[in-house]
């Protein structure tokens, strides 16, 4: 009986689908992690919401210097932000009577989305951008100025009445 062992071409073909399988599995799992690293006001409701375990609240809590952030779990720090910033936030409630009403907040930023994937009903403006997180579970509408969302607001009222 002759002992028969694998070809090179085929000891090749094994190490090249592992190759393959291993760069895809490497590249799924490094693609999230980078896109956590790298939070905007845009994606801020959905950056918090992976780091909300069991229906916890977490929140995106600046200092009045609003040169470094941290992202807290009830009190507990989970990460530092740093240069997320770099001018004023204001910060804006709506109402469908009245229209948008100033905030005074005392820090620079706070900001925080409870387990259930709803965040604060605010109205933010950053470098001339009206970001809108009064809907609930919508992602974040963006707009150019104040005007363009009080149009925004007052078209949604009349197709509703």
């Amino acid at each position: 009986m002759q002992k028969r062992g694998f070809s090179l071409l085929e000891l090749m073909i094994v190490i090249v689908i592992i190759g393959v399988l291993y760069t895809l599995t490497l590249s799924k799992l490094q693609s999230p992690q980078q896109e956590m690293q790298k939070p905007s006001l845009t994606t801020l409701k959905s950056y918090l919401s992976h780091f909300s375990h069991d229906h916890k609240k977490v929140e995106l809590l600046c200092q009045k210097s609003c040169d470094k952030c941290v992202v807290l779990s009830d009190g507990v720090k989970l990460q530092e932000l740093k240069g997320f910033f770099d001018a004023d936030v204001e910060f804006y409630r709506y109402d469908f009577f009245l229209g948008e009403i100033a905030l005074n907040r005392e820090s620079c930023f706070d900001f925080s989305v409870d387990g259930d994937g709803v965040s604060d009903q605010v109205i933010i403006v950053y470098k001339e951008k009206v970001y809108d997180y009064t809907n609930y579970f919508t992602p974040v509408d963006e707009y150019d100025s104040l005007q363009e969302l009080r149009d925004a607001k007052e078209k949604l009222i009349s197709e509703v009445e």
